[in-house]
């Protein structure tokens, strides 16, 4: 994955997604996970301190080594089991209808068949699970989608292949799942990054 990637940005990425805004953020979307949790895009576990006493597994998909070992402190905080499951959330090695929740937080905008990777989810979700997502995404504002596209080039080269602009509602619901409730906004920062969707996507047949 290469040195920046795989070493650098990593460990730039676990200071600047734990803030204080973003950690009542992270408590905010973990809110009724239960269960065995699916969670893609575990990077290097910011959200374990955020999971509900009702979790009794956790599944993770993260293809960083180097986000994974900074994990481990956070890992052996928890009580709840953590097993490494896969690289990547469009091929997920796990049965149909085998997790009650997935989490997805900023990941949605890195992963690159995202569509496939949505198609997985509804896939190994319960029939009466749910996707819990956070991410970032095209904003509605056009002046600010247009800087979005003009920054998104170089953006993507320095962290790692995330896209600004993808249509975080418009994925979720092609993909077959049906949300459920979702909150839209501005967050802190630049307006081109911080366009944000939070909410809860239910498994639709």
């Amino acid at each position: 994955m290469g040195l920046w990637t795989d070493h650098a940005l990593p460990h730039l990425m676990d200071r600047v997604l734990r803030t204080p805004e973003v950690n009542a953020r992270r408590g905010k979307v973990c809110q009724g996970l239960h269960g065995r949790v699916l969670e893609i895009g575990f990077g290097t576990g910011l959200n374990l301190r955020h999971y509900p006493a009702g979790v009794s597994e956790i599944l993770v998909v993260e293809p960083s080594t180097s986000a994974l070992r900074l994990a481990e402190p956070r890992k052996a905080a928890v009580s709840a089991r953590v097993d490494h499951v896969g690289l990547d959330g469009a091929r997920l090695d796990l049965p149909d209808g085998s997790v009650d929740c997935v989490l997805s937080t900023y990941t949605l905008c890195t992963i690159v068949d995202v569509d496939a990777a949505l198609q997985e989810v509804h896939r190994v979700l319960k029939p009466d699970g749910a996707l819990h997502f956070l991410e970032h995404g095209r904003a509605p504002t056009e002046s600010v989608r247009r800087w979005q596209h003009r920054l998104h080039p170089l953006h993507s080269r320095i962290a790692g292949g995330c896209h600004l602009d993808r249509p975080i509602e418009e994925l979720i619901t092609r993909s077959g799942l049906m949300i459920g409730d979702l909150e839209t906004g501005y967050g802190d920062g630049p307006r081109p990054f911080s366009y944000l969707y939070r909410g809860r996507a239910l498994r639709a047949g």
